[in-house]
């Protein structure tokens, strides 16, 4: 029922080194979301946990995480889930939340065991935590709204931010999606890095033929990963995250580090890119 597997840091001169099937070994992540399995990944980055959650007809139970080092994965983390799929049901702390497709559900370290249930495919974002914040379930009509980009840059989009701190509040975890409109395929150009924070994205809403080319690196020494739907990446803080795909798509962006500030960004000129 739960798999886990750990991905150790790499640093950017080893990453240079990489081939292709190198890359993708540290730093891409398809097939978590599989029927019937609770499937993640702890990495050394920030020690962020991803992964995805799909009950089907069943309950699954996430509790104790090897990795983590503690009885129940919740004694000193924090969680963030978003449902990609049909509504479903999430159970933790004495609560019951019902998760709509888009939805995110913020649950606070200390909760203990998290049951899902229901048609959903969900999403599973992890930090450490120091404190506890109150578990909420925040809907796509309560996050935040920020419209960037335009048709003739090709990237006409909105962010939608959900742990983010004019939204709800959270220890370090950072989470939202950014959705394309209809024409438009890059994002996050002109790039940045953030050296005090790693991110992980998650692709989905692609089609069975469309493909979305990631590029990280540093900004002098660029790499990319193709790709497919629900496939996920892991960026290091030293790593540009900006990507073009082969049509519109959505992305969910999640981040843990020093801090909660969603505009702390090194930019990286146009020009200084290689």
């Amino acid at each position: 029922m739960l798999t886990v597997e750990t991905r150790y840091a790499i640093d950017p001169d080893t990453a240079k080194t990489l081939d292709t099937a190198g890359l993708r070994q540290h730093f891409h992540a398809s097939g978590l979301f599989e029927e019937g399995r609770i499937n993640l990944i702890y990495t050394h980055y920030d020690r962020l946990i991803l992964g995805g959650a799909v009950p089907g007809s069943g309950e699954l139970v996430l509790d104790e995480v090897k990795e983590a080092g503690t009885s129940s994965l919740l004694d000193r983390r924090e969680l963030g889930i978003l449902n990609i799929g049909e509504a479903g049901t999430v159970k933790a702390g004495g609560e019951t939340y019902q998760v709509g497709k888009g939805d995110v559900l913020y649950i606070g370290m200390g909760s203990g065991p998290v049951t899902f249930s229901g048609p959903g495919r969900f999403y599973i974002l992890s930090a450490p935590a120091h404190r506890t914040c109150p578990s909420r379930l925040i809907t796509v009509k309560d996050a935040r709204r920020v419209e960037l980009g335009s048709a003739e840059t090709s990237n006409k989009r909105v962010i939608l931010q959900f742990l983010h701190p004019e939204v709800a509040e959270s220890c370090q975890l950072l989470m939202g999606y950014t959705q394309f409109a209809p024409g438009s395929v890059w994002n996050t150009m002109p790039a940045h890095v953030h050296d005090r924070r790693m991110e992980a994205y998650l692709y989905f809403e692609l089609g069975p033929d469309q493909r979305v080319f990631h590029f990280m690196g540093k900004p002098e020494e660029t790499r990319h990963l193709v790709m497919a739907n629900e496939d996920a990446v892991v960026s290091p803080p030293w790593s540009i995250h900006c990507g073009a795909g082969t049509g519109a798509y959505t992305f969910c962006w999640a981040m843990a580090g020093d801090n909660v500030d969603f505009t702390d960004m090194d930019m990286v000129a146009m020009g200084d890119l290689r």
